[in-house]
Order: structure tokens, then sequence, then C-alpha cells
């Protein structure tokens, strides 16, 4: 095994136990493409999706009535081996105003420069953030998007992967199709996100069709993290219940 996959393992079993802090329901990484597929006009749907679905109104109804009433997020842009950054670390939310500045934040922020597809890393980025969040989650979940599969991780998403579900954390992801599904078939980028970077009690793949698709699909995807509760029919693919090894 390669000294950089066997560092990056050690690094991931050193993370220490979460900080004490606030409970919330969830803590969520949003992490999201940044790679050189994304032209500028893209990245911008993909922001401006992210600050509509989280201070939609349905989100914050969610995020209220909740067993605690509070989420955390954080917001991440991966893309190239190792390059993953955190854009906008932990926010606090309990209410509309909340959400905006979430929202806000993640607008305001610098794009940060990536190249290509490293979705391993991007998790493994994301499981030592969770680790450091300031406050004692019920859930801790990862929320990977992206238009390709994982191909130039320093550790490869199915190792990043498990490294995450052995951590106790969920890995969900929405895969922006740039292509149609087969007619009557699944579509290629859905089926490896379930094989390759989905994990944990729950986890599943949500499908946007294209990036105009993207703020309906964070949409329904945070309501179902934010409850906890596996996606309606049709409405995502899910993968079964408890661990993942696949890959």
């Amino acid at each position: 095994m390669p000294r950089i996959v066997l560092v990056l393992l050690g690094i991931l079993l050193a993370l220490p136990a979460r900080a004490e802090g606030p409970a919330v329901d969830v803590a969520l990484v949003l992490a999201v493409d940044a790679s050189g597929s994304i032209d500028d006009a893209e990245f911008a749907l993909q922001r401006q999706g992210i600050a509509g679905a989280v201070t939609h109104r349905r989100v914050v109804e969610v995020i209220t009535r909740g067993a605690i009433g509070r989420v955390a997020f954080a917001y991440v842009e991966w893309g190239g081996p190792g390059s993953a950054a955190t854009m906008v670390d932990w926010i606090v939310v309990e209410d509309a105003a909340g959400a905006e500045a979430f929202a806000a934040a993640v607008l305001a922020a610098p794009r940060s420069y990536q190249s290509y597809n490293a979705i391993g890393d991007a998790i493994t980025h994301a499981t030592a953030l969770l680790a450091a969040c300031p406050c004692s989650p019920l859930r801790r979940v990862i929320d990977i998007s992206g238009d390709n599969p994982d191909s130039r991780s320093l550790l490869p998403a199915p190792r990043a992967r498990d490294a995450a579900m052995a951590a106790g954390i969920t890995v969900n992801a929405l895969a922006i199709l740039n292509t149609p599904a087969p007619p009557g078939g699944r579509h290629w980028l859905v089926e490896n996100y379930e094989g390759r970077v989905i994990g944990g009690p729950g986890a599943f793949v949500m499908p946007a069709e294209g990036r105009d698709d993207f703020t309906r699909a964070l949409l329904d995807k945070l309501i179902i993290e934010m409850t906890g509760l596996p996606p309606a029919d049709g409405a995502a693919e899910a993968a079964p219940r408890g661990l993942r090894t696949r890959g």
C-alpha cells in the first residue's frame, strides 16, 4: 500500500472524538464539486442552489421541528488529490436567520482552486471536519455532490467511505447527470456512487437531471437528511441500511 495511503489511514484512525458543544440534530458537511469540469456559470448555479435549498421554508421548518431544533452546516469544495478545502466552517442553524447567514457565507466565499475528481479525499477531509465540529450531533452526514466518478484520490473513495462509516458517519451523494439514463435503465453515475461513494445507515444517491435541477435535488435531499427518514419511492436511489463495504 502506498505510504501516503497509510498516512491518511493513520490520520483517520487517530481523529479525536468530536468536540463537545451545543446539541444538534445533524452535523452536515456539504461537499461540492469544484473541479476543472465545472465552469464558472455551472459553479454559480451550484452555490445558488445551496443557498436556495438551505433557506427554503420546507428545510427551515424541518430544522425547527427536529428533536433538538438545530443543525450544523459546513461547506467544502473538492476537486484534485488532497486539495479539498473548507470554505465555510461550522455554522449552527436554528431558524430562518441562521439559514440566511449560512447561505450568505456560501455565496460570499471565494472559489477554491481545484483540478480533477478526488472524491475519496473529499470524504477524508469531511470526516476530519466532522470530528472537529464544535457541536454534539445526534447524526453526522457527509453530502457529496458531483458529475463524475472518483479517479485521482490519494485514498480511493471506497476506503475513505469505509473509514467514515467506521466513525459513525453516513455518506450520501447527489449525482449530477449530464447525460440521460438509458431507456428503462439506471444511470451509470448513480450506480457508481451507490457502489463506491455512499455508505452508512440509510445512505442514498439523489439524482439531479443536470445543474438546472440541482436546487430541487438538494432541497429534497436535505429534507431526507434532516428528518433521518428513508427516501420516498422514486425520490432517490436508496442503499440498503447498514454498513456498506463494497468496492
